[in-house]
């Protein structure tokens, strides 16, 4: 069972600083859209129509935390990197429209989607204009070209990952076997390159040399995955009141989410009643049905093993950082901001 944090950690803080941040970037981006596409926008990421933010409903920014402390922890002014966390969230918020609309999903962060508020062409349409809006935020830096160029081709690169990501997972949804190797190449296409791509800008506004900006991009990369195999997890043994999502949603849509696929592919007789299950429509009763479905992954081990393979991801991304750490030039405090946003992604509530 997870505790709810009565405490703030290091790494709320340092998400509280990346909100008060990148706030007025964000805002500033986002008004430029106008009219509806600009409504839609602000619904995604928590404004009220005074941009006055709701903790509730809004994201933890976790992306644009991570572009601001690499720009940090490579030497230079976090600033500096402000269009590269407002670039990162605005391809964040992109793809969660799209994969609201996709899935046809009624609920997020406590509320209705974007989708069921302003309906699925004007969504589509602003999520459109936020790709745009995004290659733009590099075009208005104050760096040197050479650097705005760069990072549109690492942003290019990573919506085309995204892009092949939400299609596998879209795929999977029709197949009743999916190998372990390919879930966890869905998830880097659709988790993982965007965490990899902000910490890639990141290093790249702060001025890092290659060999440091390819450390902060797979460390950035394999915290991505554990992110996502947490959020697996979260996806059927959370709580909806933390996560803003229905109680086994992702079991009942039948997708094939890692503790699933793993569970599987075990080979024991809760898989294989597990994949008899799987192979039919939710009954009427979803709760039930998703508490049984659940309790047949864990006797299967899909959440013992989900749980090891995030840990070993944990364990990568802090070897990445140990890398960072003995070089000279690196404050240690901007590295312990980084293990700190580690800490919290083992332990998530939402």
């Amino acid at each position: 069972m997870r505790l709810v944090k009565l405490t703030m950690t290091r790494g709320d803080r340092v998400l509280g600083w990346t909100i008060e941040t990148c706030a007025p970037e964000l805002r500033r981006w986002i008004e430029a859209l106008g009219g509806t596409a600009s409504r839609i926008t602000a619904y995604q990421f928590g404004w009220s129509d005074d941009y006055t933010a709701n903790p509730r409903h809004g994201g933890k920014h976790i992306r644009a935390a991570l572009a601001l402390l690499c720009a940090r922890a490579a030497g230079s002014d976090p600033r500096r990197a402000l269009p590269a966390a407002a670039a990162v969230e605005m391809v964040h918020a992109l793809s969660l429209l799209y994969d609201d609309v996709l899935d046809s999903d009624d609920i997020r962060r406590h509320r209705p989607t974007a989708w069921r508020v302003f309906g699925r062409g004007p969504v589509t349409g602003a999520a459109d204009g936020l790709i745009f809006l995004a290659f733009e935020a590099f075009s208005g830096s104050d760096g040197p070209p050479e650097i705005a160029r760069a990072a549109s081709v690492s942003l290019f690169e990573t919506l085309v990952q995204l892009a092949i990501g939400e299609s596998l997972d879209l795929l999977f949804e029709e197949r009743r076997h999916v190998e372990i190797a390919e879930c966890a190449e869905m998830i880097s296409g659709k988790t993982a390159s965007l965490f990899s791509c902000a910490c890639r800008l990141g290093a790249l506004f702060g001025h890092a040399d290659d060999t440091d900006i390819r450390r902060f991009a797979s460390f950035g990369h394999d915290l991505g995955m554990l992110y996502q195999l947490e959020d697996d997890l979260l996806g059927i043994w959370g709580d909806s009141n933390l996560t803003g999502k229905p109680v086994f949603m992702d079991l009942n849509r039948r997708k094939m989410s890692m503790p699933v696929v793993a569970a599987l592919a075990s080979g024991t007789p809760a898989a294989k009643e597990l994949a008899d299950r799987y192979a039919l429509p939710p009954g009427e009763d979803l709760r039930e049905e998703g508490e049984k479905l659940a309790a047949l992954i864990e006797e299967a081990g899909g959440r013992q093993w989900t749980n090891r393979v995030a840990g070993a991801y944990l364990d990568a991304a802090m070897r990445w950082l140990k890398e960072l750490r003995v070089r000279a030039d690196v404050e240690r405090e901007d590295i312990d901001d980084l293990e700190a946003i580690c800490d919290l992604m083992v332990n998530r509530s939402r």
